[in-house]
């Protein structure tokens, strides 16, 4: 770190220009730009450690460093890894959309890397008073002092993807995962657990929030371990580094980009632009609050935050200033990290004006789907917000894939037994055509998940009817009580062998729908080895063995891994698959000639009663037969099978059967079981797929 400078030895500062924002190396010093429209002061902060009390200089801008509402200034002399910050002079006025407090240290919007004082307080920064020591603090980074080795974002086309939601710190942070307690839980601790990604037949992991979060933002006594809780949209989180020096983290991060890609993996980063960790009026002024609250976050009439993310506040999206904040974020994590997409949480707060209101058309959205940057990145849409803006089918744009809710809950309610779920369940398998079929949008629109972190995962899903979060400390109420989950006859974990082997079937019927419905599947972390959270559908402040990946499971479970990853090869065969096409969810499910079926061929019961299924389709070359037939009854129910034409000389081979023990119950098609006659018994709540090669005629 650079020694303590002193004012009159330190070489002269200039006035300095208003871009790029944040801190820029040039010419043998340091360019510092930051939006502030309605500060009268505005001071520069250096420090030499990030746990001292007051900067070691403080540096008061004047008119002459000024443009506009942008206040910059160039100190010569200064390096990467200088810590600094910001402290803004002006009114408090909440009324007004003003809450300056001149006694707390702000971090740079702009910040690329973010120290962490070992007193950190979200406390100090609500109290009165001076707040240095117990701050966040931004540092000045040479973004291109890297070596990529030619790294490049793989561009994989949806239809190839499968995407592994997982948590940085909870696939690692386990004891039982073999790493030193330096790496577990960190970047570094990820690269080490590759291969088992490999192995699994992953194309993508979808991260939990990694921009620098507050950990504080939680109960008493708890912590906010989801991530959900910003306070910069450039910096990677240091908490989930193995070494801790600001500028390693950085490195620390792009080790684990490269390493992933270099596997074939693509990195799709949870991110947060609807919200931040200062909260409501009673919150923390860490860095928006404090530089131009009124522009940053939506406002009512009388200064109160509005708070459509449930969080708090919520983000000013669509103002110019908030919208070229995500653009510049999105731009660096893509140009400088070389992430290969995005899922935006809450997305739908997005489509909201500066007053909440739902835009037609928001700005912000089309900027970012209209970026030429951006182009060819992922970017999924989580399409509703926590104030009942629900957008699942009709989010803006053409490149925007969604979280498709409605699969989840469709899927769900079908395997659990519910009446009236037939029909539903008829378009999710085919890629939702009621949702995406009316708008020229590709066959992997819909992203298709029964689980993610927010709610049950799939084991719990099967073990538990209600929620069990008493360990989050509010009595139980947080979380969701629409889970349609079903414990299959005992409420937790379970002795009865009768129950344990019907849970494992319920497991394999979601897995097998979910990978095997036209769409882009996605997994949760631990899914594939029966991970539970003891029934707690809402662990985002658990730091803990409840959201932790438990590797001993991996052993324990190994026939469902094997079960997954037979899914994911199996989806490998599909032309729609194999090649990339540029045909739309309608022409794809024309093309393949998708019959439904019921019991009888060509006669699906759709009816409130029904609980079973059978779809056929073709390959798009006409190569390849799929039969897939779903029997949610609690009685075996025999499926009439569709003939064959002539060129189809191997016959229907079985080749998933959920009700079979392993390794049985998902086989390659060298090995599969040939089916003849006319019918194919599908036994009670379990699941059929068979394929047969066709010979195209000449």
């Amino acid at each position: 770190m650079l020694p303590p400078m002193n004012a009159t030895l330190a070489p002269r500062i200039e006035p300095g220009l208003p871009h790029p924002l944040g801190a820029t190396l040039r010419d043998g010093g340091v360019n510092f730009s930051i939006y502030s429209r309605s500060a009268e002061a505005l001071e520069l902060l250096l420090y030499d450690h990030v746990d001292d009390a007051e900067p070691s200089r403080s540096i008061v801008l004047n008119a002459g460093h000024r443009t506009y509402h942008y206040r910059h200034v160039f100190v010569p002399g200064l390096e990467a890894g200088q810590i600094y910050a910001w402290r803004a002079h002006g009114p408090f006025e909440p009324a007004r959309g003003l809450r300056f407090d001149a006694d707390k240290v702000l971090l740079d919007p702009y910040g690329r890397a973010v120290a962490v004082p070992r007193a950190v307080s979200r406390a100090a920064a609500r109290a009165p008073g001076r707040n240095d020591a117990h701050a966040c603090k931004s540092v000045v980074a040479d973004v291109d002092r890297y070596d990529w080795e030619g790294d490049r974002p793989l561009r994989r086309p949806f239809a190839q993807t499968v995407i592994y939601e997982m948590h940085v710190r909870g696939f690692t942070a386990h004891p039982s995962s073999g790493l030193d307690a330096a790496r577990r839980g960190t970047y570094a601790g990820l690269v080490e657990k590759i291969p088992y990604l490999r192995q699994l037949g992953v194309t993508a992991v979808e991260l939990l929030p990694v921009f620098q979060f507050d950990p504080e933002d939680a109960p008493p006594e708890l912590v906010n371990y989801w991530g959900y809780a910003p306070i910069s949209f450039f910096a990677p989180h240091a908490g989930y580094a193995a070494r801790r020096e600001p500028l390693a983290v950085l490195d620390e991060f792009r080790d684990m980009v490269k390493a992933l890609h270099r596997a074939g993996i693509e990195v799709i980063l949870d991110v947060v632009f609807n919200h931040t960790a200062e909260g409501n009026e009673h919150g923390p002024t860490l860095s928006l609050r404090g530089l131009e609250n009124g522009v940053y976050y939506m406002l009512d009439h009388d200064g109160r935050y509005q708070n459509f993310s449930g969080c708090g506040n919520t983000l000013n999206a669509n103002h110019a200033i908030v919208r070229r904040m995500i653009l510049d974020s999105l731009h660096y994590w893509v140009q400088v990290m070389h992430v290969d997409g995005f899922r935006f949480d809450l997305a739908s707060i997005l489509a909201r004006d500066e007053q909440g209101h739902p835009l037609a058309n928001p700005p912000v959205l089309w900027d970012i789907e209209s970026d030429p940057v951006l182009a060819g990145t992922k970017l999924i849409a989580e399409a509703w917000d926590a104030a009942g803006l629900y957008q699942v089918g009709h989010f803006v744009g053409d490149s925007w894939k969604e979280w498709n809710g409605h699969f989840r809950d469709d899927v769900r309610a079908f395997v659990r037994g519910d009446h009236g779920t037939v029909k539903r369940l008829a378009d999710r398998l085919v890629g939702s055509p009621d949702l995406y079929g009316g708008r020229p949008r590709e066959p992997a629109q819909s992203i298709n998940f029964v689980t993610s972190h927010d709610g049950f995962t799939l084991e719990d899903l099967v073990s538990y009817d209600r929620k069990h979060n008493e360990a989050n400390g509010e009595d139980n109420r947080d979380g969701s009580d629409h889970n349609l989950s079903w414990n299959c006859g005992a409420e937790g974990p379970s002795d009865d062998p009768a129950v344990n082997a019907l849970r494992t079937k319920q497991v394999k019927n979601l897995l097998a729908i979910n990978f095997l419905s036209l769409g882009t599947p996605m997994l949760l972390m631990g899914d594939e080895v029966r991970r539970t959270q003891g029934g707690n559908n809402n662990a985002y402040c658990q730091d803990n063995a409840i959201s932790w990946f438990d590797w001993s499971l991996v052993e324990r479970h190994a026939d469902l891994s094997r079960f997954v990853g037979g899914l994911i090869r199996l989806r490998g065969i599909r032309d729609s698959v194999r090649e990339q096409t540029r045909l739309t969810l309608a022409q794809v499910i024309a093309g393949a000639q998708v019959q439904l079926h019921g019991v009888h061929l060509g006669q699906p019961d759709l009816g409130h009663e029904s609980h079973s299924l059978a779809v056929t389709a073709s390959s798009l070359g006409g190569d390849l037969l799929m039969h897939f037939a779903l029997n949610a009854w609690r009685e075996p129910l025999d499926f009439a099978l569709p003939p064959l034409p002539a060129g189809a000389a191997g016959g229907w081979l079985r080749i998933v059967d959920t009700a079979r023990a392993a390794p049985h119950d998902i086989v390659e098609p060298a090995q599969a079981e040939r089916m003849d006659g006319p019918l194919h018994r599908v036994e009670p709540r379990s699941c059929v797929a068979l394929i047969a090669r066709v010979r195209p005629p000449a």
